[in-house]
């Protein structure tokens, strides 16, 4: 259960110093309404800082979620994780794949990812970690809005994503169907939306919501988890919305890493 009145942050992290490609996401709720904001910006100081800063200041955040790589310590992470492994094995020809810490660009995102945990900690009232599975003391996770998405969907290969337009291909089948709704209506019961998610279309608000929407998965806590102690988590929706095809390739996966490789949070 979670407080009547609230709201939970999602920021899509991008790398760029030059286009608004980042985008920070504060989904709110009422015991009758829920909406959100979205503000975009650079990956450059102090207009990261000062986005992040319109959108935390005065909010007590229940859980905030980053679409970049994470661990515990906030440092550079420079391997291929189990998170990664779990998430591409068998899954990659249906729903994509993560990025990998260990690349170049990995790298990169998660130094904007860290930089973002940083602000938002600075300026931004963020409850303790209640969740199983946590990396720091405040409520702080990982979301991969490709993955998210896709591990809800019946079959993702008839949609014919490609690349450069998965997340977002992914993103309108489940709003036109009413799926993003649902999940909201099942994490916070018997609200009205002040918007329709088929209104968001620009794919770094898209994205950003969608790590809104993972943070307030474990906000209710129910969610699922994929990952390990050393090099962090990714989270996944709540198990009985994963498509049971999804999950049993995730359980294969789980199969070959260490145990709790696939954690059902709480």
């Amino acid at each position: 259960m979670v407080a009547t009145d609230g709201a939970v942050i999602g920021i899509d992290v991008g790398c760029s110093p030059t286009r608004r490609s980042s985008a920070i996401c504060r989904l709110n709720w009422t015991a009758s309404l829920v909406s959100w904001e979205i503000n975009r910006f650079r990956a450059s100081e102090p207009e990261r800082e000062q986005a992040i800063f319109k959108s935390v200041s005065g909010h007590q955040i229940t859980v905030a979620a980053f679409d970049g790589p994470l661990r515990r310590g906030f440092d550079i992470i420079g391997r291929y994780r189990t998170a990664e492994r779990m998430l591409t094995r068998r899954l990659r020809p249906l729903i994509g794949k993560p990025g990998q810490s260990s690349a170049p660009i990995g790298k990169s995102l998660n130094h904007h990812s860290n930089e973002c945990v940083r602000h938002v900690v600075t300026h931004g009232n963020v409850q303790d970690a209640q969740h199983s599975v946590a990396i720091d003391s405040k409520a702080l996770v990982e979301a991969f809005p490709s993955s998210f998405l896709g591990l809800m969907i019946g079959d993702p290969v008839a949609l014919a994503a490609r690349r450069g337009d998965r997340s977002d291909t992914f993103f309108r089948h489940l709003a036109a169907i009413g799926c993003l709704e649902s999940l909201i209506e099942y994490c916070l019961p018997g609200r009205q939306l002040s918007t329709d998610p088929n209104d968001i279309v620009n794919h770094d608000d898209r994205a950003a919501f969608v790590c809104a929407l993972t943070a307030l998965c474990v906000a209710v806590g129910d969610f699922v988890a994929v990952g390990d102690d050393i090099d962090g988590w990714i989270v996944l929706p709540p198990g009985r919305l994963i498509q049971p095809a999804q999950w049993d390739l995730l359980s294969q996966n789980a199969n070959e890493e260490a145990a709790g490789a696939l954690h059902i949070g709480s």
